[in-house]
């Protein structure tokens, strides 16, 4: 029996879904076999959080105990020694919106620029999207960050905001804030893949975009000080624009007016991020793992 050339085997496996090994499928394939492994990336994603802590003597409760460390001591630093919160009515809850979202921004930006390089074993070993990697990130930190979110409500009526139906803000606040850094993830995982160079720089970024966000202080305040543009680049980053709408979710509306410049600003970087960082990371996909 005459055995099938070399072209005619490619085409008969072409016509069954199979594909060559390192090889970049189709944007539009990589997108639908991303969302049938929705599955994988969820499960992924809770085990990585629950990982998180588990060998420590106090496990889960960290995910409570370090953000409200971290809101105390910036409390006393930013809110009582330097009073770089201004005239804000609420500083303990201004600092607090601030402290817990970066924090979450900060953990997928570092962890899931990473995603790629710290998982090669994974990579070079199984056949998935690779784009699950840094997206699992963004997943992990946000379930991660639940008890912290949950803190701030907490937080927030300790220190005599009223719980209204404005706080349901919040919710979509996160989800777009989650958007944006899985955009980030993305285009970091594929930068620090390419080089690891860019690894080390990428904390001293984010450390940077800490003092430049509005974490300790109110971003409107200090862009009035800035010439031309710079104002409107402060107060429309990225980084900005959850916190400013988070606050305006949850502070009182003569500190923090509803804006809806600011929704629609967040939600366009959340689509704009995303997209391009998932085609900027397909673009590599037959790479990763490579090398």
């Amino acid at each position: 029996m005459p055995s099938l050339s070399s072209a005619e085997a490619t085409a008969l496996a072409r016509r069954h879904g199979l594909t060559e090994l390192g090889t970049r499928p189709p944007f539009g394939r990589y997108l639908r076999d991303l969302w049938r492994r929705r599955a994988f990336l969820w499960t992924l994603s809770s085990a990585q959080s629950y990982a998180k802590n588990h060998d420590n003597r106090l496990g889960q409760l960290w995910n409570l105990l370090n953000p409200a460390l971290l809101i105390a001591s910036y409390f006393l630093i930013f809110g009582v020694l330097l009073g770089t919160t201004g005239s804000v009515s609420n500083k303990v809850g201004f600092l607090s919106i601030g402290v817990v979202l970066f924090t979450f921004t900060s953990s997928v930006v570092t962890r899931g620029s990473k995603s790629i390089t710290s998982n090669l074993n994974l990579v070079r070993a199984l056949h998935f999207p690779r784009a699950v990697l840094p997206l699992s990130v963004a997943l992990t930190e946000l379930i991660a960050a639940l008890p912290a979110f949950a803190l701030l409500l907490v937080v927030m009526v300790l220190t005599g905001e009223t719980p209204s139906v404005r706080w349901l803000l919040l919710v979509p606040a996160i989800l777009l804030q989650t958007g944006v850094l899985a955009g980030f993830a993305l285009i970091g995982s594929r930068l620090v893949n390419a080089s690891k160079d860019i690894g080390q720089l990428i904390p001293v970024v984010v450390r940077l975009l800490r003092y430049t966000s509005g974490v300790f202080f109110p971003v409107a305040q200090y862009a009035d000080r800035l010439p031309g543009l710079w104002g409107d680049v402060l107060i429309y980053q990225p980084f900005a624009l959850p916190l400013e709408a988070a606050r305006q979710a949850l502070m009182p509306p003569a500190d923090h007016p509803f804006d809806l410049t600011v929704w629609w600003a967040l939600a366009a970087w959340a689509v704009g991020l995303l997209a391009v960082g998932m085609v900027v990371f397909w673009i590599d996909e037959a790479r990763y793992g490579r090398g």
